[in-house]
């Protein structure tokens, strides 16, 4: 199936008893026990029908072999790092999203090694590489600067290595990207973000492209410490799911176009999004992306002051921390993620929504007049 129907059908299940065409909430915690406890469900922190659906869809929709639903983006990517023998030395970029890079750096202190790099630098990333390396982890288009990885060159440096590789898929979606067919071993998802699509849920994914003794570990740290998404949480990312795909189209359609006119505008010192020519890593995106996504940032060329004063001169755009929904977004991304950033202090990050474009592009112009 095309990944519009797999959005569609995969994470739904006709309810064999009133046959009712949308999977019902199953809210029970618990189940009458099958007389062969290896079938069926028993509590749900360990399943659940909801569940089951939405991590079916999942693994279709990235093209993997299972999935784990998590209630957070947070709680899926640091299950991988619990995953891993104490004493790994992890490779992360450098450019991350702060709350996943402050939750291995303090959760997971004195149990892993960990090395920033630039994963757009190979030879910086070959030179990080140690004997006790298991995994190098890609978040790209990256946040906030919207670095781009080249997924498939790092994957075969980690292959010769034989070193396990993760991307966080957050910001392309596999309506954009496809990590398991450039070498990647395991995708992350924020769910809260374009999967579920409208800002009413929290939750992450993990997808395998092949069950192994790693992915056995993730499966049962979720089982044991418990951080899963309620059977309602469940129902909502594969409700909002459905659109996915035609929601991207949208998504990467008012980017491009709002990208290209902060790019021309006299206040904006440098726009970062990957569908600009001028952006660094401009041909890697043409190579693994099908679109450059609904995600940017932008410096603001009077600096911090007249950053941080622009985000509450907007209408449209709403000044808030998150990504991925219907409407817009806009944040100064320095205050947002504390002390120990390292974005600059005049940049905005901007999730762009499904509005019509002219609104959003008019919204910016009395903002931009008002600095």
């Amino acid at each position: 199936m095309k990944l519009e129907t797999i959005a569609i059908h995969s994470g739904n299940s006709v309810d064999p008893v009133n046959k009712a065409v949308i999977q019902p909430i199953t809210l029970s915690t618990t189940f009458e026990r099958p007389d062969n406890m290896g079938e069926g469900f028993l509590y749900t922190r360990a399943a659940n029908p909801n569940r089951q659906s939405l991590e079916n869809l999942l693994a279709q929709l990235e093209g993997g072999e299972d999935a784990c639903a998590f209630s957070s983006g947070n709680a899926a990517g640091l299950t991988v790092f619990q995953a891993l023998e104490p004493g790994s030395h992890v490779i992360l970029p450098d450019d991350m999203y702060h709350g996943l890079r402050n939750a291995v750096l303090q959760v997971l202190n004195g149990v892993l090694e960990v090395t920033l790099a630039d994963m757009t630098n190979l030879r910086e990333v070959e030179l990080a590489i140690r004997d006790n390396t298991r995994l190098i982890w890609i978040e790209t288009p990256s946040n906030p600067l919207l670095k781009v990885t080249d997924i498939e060159a790092i994957c075969a440096i980690a292959t010769t290595n034989n070193i396990l590789v993760g991307c966080d898929n957050t910001f392309a979606t596999p309506v954009l990207q496809r990590p398991f067919e450039l070498g990647a071993d395991i995708v992350m998802h924020s769910s809260t973000k374009y999967l579920s699509g409208h800002s009413d849920v929290l939750g992450g994914a993990l997808i395998c492209k092949k069950k192994s003794d790693l992915w056995n570990r993730i499966r049962s740290i979720q089982e044991l410490a418990g951080a899963v998404p309620s059977p309602f949480d469940c129902y909502m990312i594969v409700r909002g799911a459905k659109t996915l795909p035609y929601r991207m189209r949208g998504h990467v359609e008012n980017g491009l176009k709002l990208a290209e006119y902060l790019h021309d505008h006299p206040q904006i010192e440098q726009v970062f999004y990957p569908g600009l020519k001028d952006h660094p890593g401009y041909g890697t995106a043409q190579k693994q992306m099908s679109g450059p996504g609904g995600m940017m940032s932008f410096l603001v060329k009077s600096g911090e002051a007249d950053a941080r004063k622009l985000v509450k001169l907007v209408k449209v755009f709403t000044n808030a921390t998150s990504l991925g929904g219907v409407e817009s977004l806009m944040e100064h991304r320095a205050s947002a993620e504390g002390p120990d950033t390292k974005t600059p202090k005049n940049l905005i990050r901007v999730s762009v929504g499904l509005e019509n474009i002219d609104d959003l592009i008019t919204d910016l112009d009395q903002a931009f007049t008002r600095l």
